[in-house]
This record gives C-alpha cells, structure tokens and sequence, in this order.
C-alpha cells in the first residue's frame, strides 16, 4: 500500500508514519501546497496513493480544499471509485461543520485527534485496506 501522511504537526506525523509504515510505504507532506504537489506527482507517474491521512487544519493550503482538488481530479481522469485514494481527514477541530464538509467533499472516513492506533486500524479495516 502507498500512503501519503498530510499532517503539519510533527508529533502526529511522526505517529502516524511509525504506525502506518507497517503496513506500506509512506511519505509525508506538511502544508496543503505539498500534499497536492505530492499527489500529483505519484498519479502522473501511475503509482497513485492508495491512502492520504489529511489534516483538516494546514499552512498554505487547508484540507478541505486538498480534498476537493484531489477528487474534481480524479473525476475528470474519470478514476473508477474502487481505485480513487482513500482518504481520512483527521483534525483535533471538534466542530460537525467541517467534517459535513469533508463527507459532503468526499472524504472516506474521519478520524478526531489525539490519534489513537485502534481508531485508525478499525478504519482501514472499514475501507477494506488491510485485514
């Protein structure tokens, strides 16, 4: 599995890619700008991200718009579902508004931090990315 880590805490990112580095290889971007510039690299290259951890709140580029970005690409390369990234935005914003948002944007799961490993493992389970 390829994973791309969003996050611009280094705490949580260092987390997650020790956690997440078990089951594929990582890589990890700090702002918006990076993630989307990351993105495009693995997709133009036909190895795209099976799996985004996206940080709601980050510098230059926020996730909500990642995340739409990402997806109005994926429907004008016409990406099957079953093949687009699987994406979990992940925040420590407790407000419904932005995770609405975020479904309605098409997000795959949401994930409140602190991050915890149980939470996250039950998601990719739920997403069918590991067993």
């Amino acid at each position: 599995m390829k994973i791309l880590i969003a996050e611009d805490d280094v705490l949580s990112r260092t987390f997650l890619l020790e956690f997440l580095q078990d089951y594929g290889s990582c890589d990890t971007a700090d702002n918006g700008m990076e993630t989307i510039d990351k993105y495009l690299e693995a997709f133009k290259s036909g190895e795209p991200y099976d799996l985004m951890c996206l940080d709601i709140m980050m510098p230059k580029v926020d996730g909500l718009m990642v995340l739409k970005l990402i997806r109005e690409l994926e429907s004008r390369q016409k990406v099957e579902a079953a093949r687009q990234v699987k994406i979990i935005m992940m925040t420590a914003i407790a407000d419904m508004e932005y995770v609405d948002q975020a479904f309605e944007q098409g997000c795959d799961a949401y994930a409140s931090k602190p991050i915890e490993i149980d939470q996250v493992k039950e998601v990719l389970q739920d997403l069918g990315l590991v067993s």
